[in-house]
């Protein structure tokens, strides 16, 4: 027996670390459950909101366009354009009255609109009083509001299609499928408007 192993034999064995490896294993893993757990809910978030800015966006762009309505009321000329406004007015009143609960039920109320949402909405509706108030100065009002209302109603009833296709919720389906039965032939009066009837 040579003298090296002699003391390797008596000499106290180094305490063994498969406690300690096996904490480092598992601090990795926690931080891996960690990060992928942060990932995840982010995912989660942004397919919510993906899913959610069709509802914010048809919200919005209902009192944007009503607000339209509205303010146009007294400058039409034409009697039958005047009585279509009147029950667009009447559709939007009682459109906004029902589109709170059924909305709220997939977490869209006014308070949690993205505001970038409402910027853009706005935006857009200041662009469209811009181009009815070059109307009225040049004395195409009536033929000009037509138009813009035909194209904004078009455009509300692609939003209720897309919010009944990126939900399962039955009231918010029965909410859109009814709204866009009532709002179908006020957008095809508007696109039919002919000044000279």
């Amino acid at each position: 027996m040579q003298p090296n192993d002699y003391l390797n034999q008596i000499a106290p064995k180094p305490p063994k670390k498969p406690l300690q490896n096996h904490m480092v294993r598992l601090g990795i893993i926690g931080a891996g459950l960690i990060v992928l757990v942060i990932i995840l809910s982010v995912v989660a978030t942004s397919i919510s909101n993906s899913r959610r800015a069709p509802a914010e966006r048809l919200s919005v762009r209902i009192d944007t366009t009503q607000t339209i309505a509205d303010e146009s009321q007294g400058t039409l000329r034409s009697s039958q354009l005047r009585s279509l406004n009147s029950d667009l007015r009447l559709f939007f009143t009682n459109t906004k009255r029902d589109i709170g609960e059924p909305l709220a039920t997939i977490g869209v109320t006014p308070q949690s609109i993205n505001q970038s949402i409402v910027t853009e909405e706005t935006s857009r509706a200041e662009a469209i009083s811009q181009r009815l108030e070059d109307a009225r100065l040049n004395a195409v009002f009536d033929r000009t509001y037509a138009r813009e209302m035909a194209f904004q109603l078009s455009t509300v009833l692609t939003l209720l299609q897309e919010v009944y296709a990126g939900t399962s919720n039955q009231s918010v389906r029965d909410f859109t499928d009814a709204t866009y039965e009532n709002l179908e032939p006020l957008q095809a009066g508007f696109e039919n408007f002919n000044e000279t009837n």
